[in-house]
């Protein structure tokens, strides 16, 4: 138990205990032992606790959430498409909860690969080799948390893969008789690296081979992150962090220029964050007007996910 949350909700606590007992405390108990009652109760899940959460992931479970079923509708529609895709926010705009609920909502539909490149150290993408290992690591630690069975999420990794090449053979044979879905969060911390570079120019690669009929691949993958990969190649060459090559054809060609523009609205409107407002009505009972409310925040923050909860 965190004891934030603990110390802001044991108000609540002892009201809605109250409530149920006529404001009398059980026969024989002392004020004590009804405080370990109400934390027993908590823990078990019997009063519900939740709590305006500003950082990091939202889990509905524990906090308080706008509901964004209809933005997830959107995106799991782009998925179906087979579509590749960045989703690129400021900081605090949902962007890891939306990807970890698209991997709650498609998982009897897709096996699904959420990977994160947060906390990998330069030495990941020192060379080709070392970023392959740590990508398919990345991968078969991902699926243990799906119901993939063991021999397939064993199968990801293989130390022999040393190069792109090989490495886009096997996930031709890891994607032959699945629908894989990959979902990479905080992908812009290698912005600047020309390893990266080379992994996407695979992808896409495959992606094109793909709808030829000519390979095996991911079926959608969603890069998010700060920054739009799609511009990455640029934004190194305006830092003298990569230099095309004489071959290449274009000197601004990006190598992620097969992703769909994405288009959905990840702000949020009145109605939704009514949404998360109503959640918390319910269990305190405050009175509020929430559609009144919700338009001010609304007005207040222009949307801004982070912003939107930071105010309440």
């Amino acid at each position: 138990m965190h004891c934030e949350a603990f110390s802001l909700s044991l108000p609540c606590i002892n009201r809605r205990f109250f409530d149920r007992t006529n404001g009398l405390l059980p026969a024989g108990k002392s004020k004590f032992e009804l405080w370990e009652i109400q934390i027993h109760i908590y823990r078990k899940g019997g009063i519900n606790m939740r709590r305006f959460n500003v950082t990091g992931l939202c889990v509905a479970n524990k906090h308080y959430m706008v509901d964004i079923s209809g933005k997830l509708e959107q995106i799991g529609e782009m998925i179906d498409n087979g579509d590749y895709f960045t989703i690129n926010r400021a900081r605090q705009y949902g962007k890891t909860t939306t990807l970890s609920l698209l991997r709650r909502t498609l998982f009897r539909e897709y096996t699904v690969a959420s990977i994160s490149f947060e906390g990998l150290g330069d030495e990941s993408f020192a060379t080709p080799e070392a970023f392959c290992h740590a990508f398919m690591e990345l991968v078969r630690d991902s699926l243990r948390f799906t119901d993939a069975s063991g021999e397939y999420i064993s199968g990801w990794y293989d130390e022999q893969i040393t190069t792109f090449q090989k490495l886009n053979g096997h996930i031709t044979g890891l994607c032959r008789d699945k629908k894989v879905l990959l979902l990479i969060d905080e992908v812009d911390k290698t912005s600047n690296n020309r390893v990266f570079l080379h992994f996407l120019g695979m992808l896409r690669n495959k992606y094109l081979k793909r709808e030829d009929g000519m390979d095996y691949t991911f079926h959608s993958v969603i890069l998010a992150g700060v920054y739009d990969v799609r511009n990455i190649k640029l934004k190194m060459i305006r830092e003298g962090a990569y230099t095309p090559q004489p071959e290449e054809n274009r000197l601004y060609n990006s190598p992620w220029n097969i992703a769909v523009n994405f288009t959905v609205d990840m702000s949020f409107s009145p109605a939704e964050i009514a949404t998360m407002l109503a959640q918390y009505e319910s269990d305190h009972h405050t009175g509020m007007d929430v559609a009144s409310i919700s338009e001010e925040i609304h007005n207040y923050t222009d949307g801004y996910p982070f912003l939107g909860m930071k105010n309440k």
